[in-house]
């Protein structure tokens, strides 16, 4: 078996009794731990109006991200490309590389990343038109290195800062759709099995049956991303995973609240309808002491055929969650 990869994915969470700024604080702490204890990247989500979540703008935090540490790749994961212009996402993302070459992936989506009505603030007032998705995508990746065709507006526009190098575009997705979008454009792939944990070993297989070499990526790559939290032995990683379990219940029944801590996970009293409905999330998850979490993360890589593991904690106090990352990298 060969060696597997492992990332960092970072949604900025805010604990509840925690502010914003907190998070984002958190956020620069692990990033440098992750640096330091090897990890290949470390990827910032975009969400928006989320009270549970503090990064709105990964590509402003990505620029004091990336002089906190030193040699671990760091992009977003993703950019929510429908609400934006490809051009100016095409600007932003080479600054970042002019700034940290050689380091910086640019990971773009098309889900919302909110609700309706935040959807519509965002777009300016108005909703993020997904079905341009690949056009923007093809747009984007044609800017940055200077391949649009003579026709496309955009063609003999400066894109600046001119510097040598270029980000390393991922199409992000859940679905098929994505898959076959990533191969068809000869971009690598990243599948988010903590949202959706079933069908992914297929739509990454038929992504690699199916990929079309481009210049810039000759060969398939594929992440998959999963939700993992580590500690010491099973069942202390079980305790902290009653965190996950209650925030998964508030999403369900759109409860817009930080994310529980430990204390309040376990004085939740579940009906029998939402416990069941929790243990089926569980499936998004790898949950377990660090043998156990290598031992699935390994067959995880496996069944994906993925190059490498992305991984996202988040349990109901800072501290083990970067616990559960020294640990899990410990393991490998």
């Amino acid at each position: 078996m060969r060696a597997v990869r492992l990332s960092v994915l970072d949604q900025s969470p805010i604990i509840s009794g925690q502010s914003a700024a907190r998070a984002i604080e958190e956020t620069l702490r692990l990033a440098k731990r992750a640096d330091e204890l090897g990890y290949a990247r470390y990827w910032l989500a975009e969400h928006h109006a989320i009270a549970a979540l503090a990064d709105p703008c990964p590509e402003v935090l990505l620029a004091r991200l990336g002089a906190e540490t030193a040699r671990i790749r760091i992009g977003s994961g993703g950019v929510l490309l429908p609400y934006y212009s490809a051009f100016r996402t095409a600007e932003a993302f080479r600054m970042l590389e002019a700034l940290y070459p050689g380091r910086v992936d640019l990971g773009i989506g098309r889900a919302p990343g909110g609700d309706l009505r935040t959807a519509r603030a965002v777009g300016g007032g108005r909703l993020p038109d997904a079905e341009r998705f690949p056009e923007q995508v093809w747009a984007l990746v044609g800017a940055l290195e200077g391949s649009l065709p003579d026709e496309h507006p955009a063609r003999r526009v400066r894109l600046q800062p001119e510097v040598p190098g270029v980000p390393q575009v991922w199409l992000l997705g859940s679905s098929d759709y994505s898959g076959a979008l990533a191969s068809q454009l000869g971009l690598p792939f990243a599948f988010a099995h903590f949202i959706n944990p079933r069908g992914g070993e297929a739509v990454c297989r038929a992504y690699r049956e199916q990929y079309r070499p481009s210049p810039r990526e000759p060969a398939p790559r594929v992440i998959v991303c999963t939700f993992a939290i580590c500690a010491p032995e099973d069942a202390a990683a079980e305790r902290l995973a009653a965190s996950i379990d209650l925030r998964r219940l508030h999403m369900a029944l759109n409860v817009d609240r930080p994310f529980p801590t430990l204390e309040e996970a376990a004085g939740h009293r579940y009906t029998e309808e939402e416990r069941r409905y929790v243990l089926g999330q569980r499936a998004r998850a790898v949950v377990g002491g660090p043998e156990r979490c290598r031992a699935e993360i390994e067959a995880m890589a496996g069944r994906y055929g993925a190059d490498e593991v992305m991984v996202l904690t988040i349990t109901g106090d800072y501290a083990s969650r970067l616990r559960s990352y020294e640990l899990l990298i410990g393991a490998f």
